[in-house]
């Protein structure tokens, strides 16, 4: 009995769990978190069309194994460092921009700092309302532009395929620049600071699947550039005149001008003291709305006071005859006196 038991319990010791420690529990949290960000990575490029193919693949080979097809199975041996080697080559962009993804976490980026920035790299109000107010002139007159706003990620790659302008934002330089037969009007704009940077600048284009297939080159540029780095587009529709934003590597379309305003100013940086000044205007102009529309509101409540038909009016008028009632029994003298003065008119005329 003693050896049956003795059995047992060496016999359940070996299934016995793994202790698990913190340092467990997190290896595996950043696995699976690693196995998330890839399993998103290959859905929205073009590694998922590779993955499915790959995928048909493992079904022949899975069947040669099992059915002994030698040759087939020497040939995918033999060939196996080569396929891996075509496959890194096709992805080369995607690859590209995954590390250059990784490259513009901020926890990275606090770490290490490749240059200094200075204050110019973001810019004023008044650059803000400049290119609104080019982005919706232009937009009534159908004129087609590319707007991009740099960020922390330099664009100097892509200013080097265009024209140096070098020259203060105005609604009136841009309006100009993207003029119909006008030199510079083709390619995008690069807007660093304050000023624009270049013009007729070339844009890797996107090869997102979920873009809607009646966006032209102009918007699949504005969300490459916007995937590739950390700008924000402004663009302006040829056909239709709409404005859209491209940040993130999405696309947000047909923005009015409250909603264009809210996504530049997203990445204008401001100062702690500004956004603040920002903020108590904000609050008072919500504060003089209310009180304008309380005292609308007292003017349509004296309004139903004034007249008579309504049910403020007739207990106004109340109030007002038991006001006279009691002011004429605290003095009659003054009313024996006033019909006296009565009486005296009436005689005399």
């Amino acid at each position: 009995m003693a050896n049956f038991g003795n059995v047992i319990i060496e016999y359940l010791s070996a299934f016995r769990l793994p202790r698990v420690g913190v340092s467990d529990v997190v290896e595996v949290l950043i696995l699976a978190f690693i196995l998330y960000r890839a399993m998103v990575w290959v859905k929205n490029t073009r590694a998922w069309s590779i993955v499915k193919g790959l995928a048909i693949v493992l079904v022949f080979m899975a069947i040669a194994v099992l059915f002994n097809m030698n040759t087939i199975i020497w040939l995918a041996k033999s060939l196996f460092t080569l396929i891996a080697l075509a496959i890194i080559v096709a992805l080369q962009p995607e690859i590209r921009r995954l590390i250059e993804e990784l490259g513009q976490t901020n926890f990275i980026s606090a770490l290490i700092k490749m240059e200094n920035k200075k204050e110019e790299g973001r810019f004023s109000d008044k650059t803000l309302n400049e290119i609104i107010v080019a982005s919706y002139e232009m937009g009534r007159a159908k004129t087609g532009a590319l707007i991009v706003i740099e960020q922390d990620s330099p664009l100097g790659e892509y200013e080097r395929t265009g024209i140096a302008v070098d020259a203060v934002v105005t609604s009136q330089l841009l309006i100009n620049i993207f003029e119909h037969n006008t030199p510079l009007h083709d390619g995008a704009v690069i807007v660093r600071g304050d000023r624009v940077a270049a013009a007729t600048c070339y844009l890797p284009l996107s090869d997102q699947r979920t873009l809607s297939k009646d966006l032209g080159t102009r918007h699949r540029a504005a969300v490459g550039i916007s995937e590739n780095s950390d700008s924000m587009t402004v663009v302006v529709s040829e056909e239709t005149g709409k404005v859209s934003v491209a940040y993130g590597g999405e696309l947000f379309r047909a923005l009015d001008v409250t909603e264009l305003r809210e996504k530049l100013e997203i990445i204008q940086n401001k100062h702690y003291s500004e956004k603040n000044t920002l903020f108590s205007k904000l609050k008072s102009k919500k504060d003089n709305k209310d009180n304008k529309d309380n005292k609308d509101n007292n003017g349509v409540k004296d309004d139903r006071e004034n007249n008579e038909t309504t049910p403020e009016g007739k207990e106004k008028k109340k109030r007002r005859e038991k006001k006279i009632k009691k002011s004429g029994r605290e003095k009659p003298e003054e009313q024996s006196e006033l019909k006296s003065d009565e009486g005296k008119v009436d005689a005399q005329s």
